[in-house]
């Protein structure tokens, strides 16, 4: 048996304690925001609530369901955030697919263009007397059709599609296969993992997003929870709802009201990574193995 070097095992041990280091400094503050959200009031407000909750409760929560502006403000981010991915995921490959042929028309002019936006952009106002003559003000168009689709997600999928095996289109072409058949029978399938990706940016992009609901949107039953969350870290302030109900709870402070949020919030996120992860890894290196 080969015996390894104390140099070497020096050096895998400082990797190990290097990891363990950076996964504390990852996981603390998301755990250290469940603990005081979990924790007695009193004992979050004189700071003694570090590792595990103190006097530990379910009363943040409970106060959060009976909070109908937050319960609506998540409706409104799930809403926003499936229809805004679904609307990005078909823009994006309905613009990489024709790119990634060859002998499509245009190809080269239209690619310049699309690199163009990447860089340069019309601006705030003129974008939103845009949006203001489209009359999409005030309602959910104007948050997902805007950002429908992006430019650098679309050329990693024109890559992917690049990459797929020249054999498989001329065998679709015998068979009769149309372009329509050809990109929903052979192109999607064997993309999963790219297109699994590139949803997931687009939906963490939804999700996490806040500034075009701060200036499109008018009516605050249509705010996203990134709104609510804002006003509660940023601002200070609780919804109407949450200072009534606060009341009633002994053990709850605004410190708990704002961590629970915060929990809440990224809860989704963190529960469908893992079931994405897979894909993760695979696809991005589908898309960078060639140009």
């Amino acid at each position: 048996m080969h015996r390894r070097s104390f140099g070497s095992r020096m050096f895998d041990g400082l990797n190990y304690a290097f990891m363990a280091l950076l996964v504390f400094v990852t996981l603390y503050p998301i755990y250290y925001l469940l603990v005081v959200s979990l924790s007695d009031g009193i004992a979050v407000s004189k700071g003694g609530v570090y590792f595990w909750p103190v006097g530990a409760n379910l009363a943040t929560y409970k106060l959060l369901l009976g909070d109908p502006s937050i319960i609506r403000a998540y409706a409104n981010t799930l809403l926003y955030t499936s229809v805004g991915t679904a609307i990005n995921i078909a823009m994006t490959i309905l613009c990489a697919y024709p790119l990634s042929k060859k002998n499509f028309y245009g190809r080269s002019g239209f690619t310049i263009m699309i690199v163009i936006t990447m860089f340069f952009s019309g601006g705030l106002i003129p974008g939103y007397l845009l949006i203001y003559k489209l009359g999409m003000i005030n309602t959910m168009w104007a948050i997902v059709v805007p950002g429908a689709i992006s430019a650098w997600n679309m050329f990693i999928m024109r890559t992917s599609f690049q990459g797929i095996p020249a054999e498989l289109f001329e065998s679709a072409t015998i068979d009769g296969a149309n372009e329509w058949r050809t990109l929903l029978r052979i192109v999607m399938p064997v993309s999963v993992p790219m297109m699994a990706t590139i949803a997931m940016f687009y939906a963490v992009g939804h999700w996490n997003s806040y500034f075009p609901a701060l200036i499109y949107l008018n009516e605050k039953v249509k705010f996203p929870l990134q709104i609510l969350l804002r006003s509660m870290v940023i601002e200070g302030g609780l919804t109407t709802q949450a200072q009534e109900l606060s009341g009633a709870y002994a053990a709850v402070t605004a410190t708990n009201i704002k961590y629970a949020v915060i929990i809440v919030a990224i809860a989704p996120i963190l529960a469908v990574y893992p079931f994405i992860q897979k894909y993760f890894v695979k696809g991005v290196m589908i898309g960078s193995l060639k140009g």
